[in-house]
């Protein structure tokens, strides 16, 4: 995808751009080696948000309007053009193109994960927000199948904390700051596959939702 780890560890041997690309390493990362497009989001600091809307319903967690995405699979060149136009932006992951995300309490889902991992199932990466919730990347699709793999499931009637996020929706990703909480962490970092291909939803969520029903 035209990125190489090896142009990473060049470009941050020159001192005269060590400023400016320092976020955009992780962007770089995030397009070249995952194949995710990334988006410059606000920060917040004190409650309040950077884009300066004393009103805004999400300080610190959404895109930057006037700001251009990182498309997937962009060279280094790219990311980091973008990022000097935006120093200290957090960095966004839109969602319901590559992944969609099933969102659930931090506890769940690190007994879910651990579950899962003991009985082989496929897993893609996995990040945990510091207001306690762990997001596992699914393929897209799920937020609007949702509904009927719960039903399905027989699922349907209970009182889930599980909600899936799919397009127009964004996440903060590792190692931004997720509005003025505190950074964002991976309880499973990306690989090659699955970053690229994660798993069907289905796949995780009858273990997703009997460990959320028993939380």
């Amino acid at each position: 995808m035209g990125f190489t780890i090896g142009g990473i560890h060049e470009r941050r041997a020159g001192s005269r751009r060590r400023g400016r690309t320092a976020g955009a390493t992780a962007v770089a990362e995030y397009s070249g080696l995952w194949g995710w497009a990334v988006a410059p989001g606000a920060r917040a600091a004190s409650g309040a948000c950077s884009c300066g809307d004393t009103a805004c319903p999400a300080p610190g967690a959404h895109p930057l309007g006037f700001a251009p995405e990182v498309p997937a699979g962009a060279p280094f060149r790219v990311a980091a053009d973008v990022w000097a136009q935006v120093p200290g932006a957090s960095i966004l992951l839109p969602v319901g193109r590559t992944f969609d995300v099933l969102d659930v309490a931090e506890g769940a889902g690190r007994r879910a994960l651990a579950r899962m991992e003991r009985m082989g199932l496929p897993l893609g990466p996995v990040t945990v927000t510091p207001d306690g919730r762990a997001q596992f990347f699914v393929a897209p699709g799920a937020a609007a199948g949702l509904p009927g793999l719960l039903y399905r499931m027989g699922w349907d009637d209970a009182d889930l904390d599980l909600r899936a996020l799919g397009r127009g929706s964004h996440i903060t990703a590792p190692p931004s700051d997720l509005g003025g909480l505190g950074p964002v962490g991976w309880l499973r970092e990306p690989v090659r596959e699955t970053a690229v291909t994660p798993p069907q939803a289905r796949l995780l969520l009858g273990t997703l939702a009997y460990i959320c029903h028993r939380w």
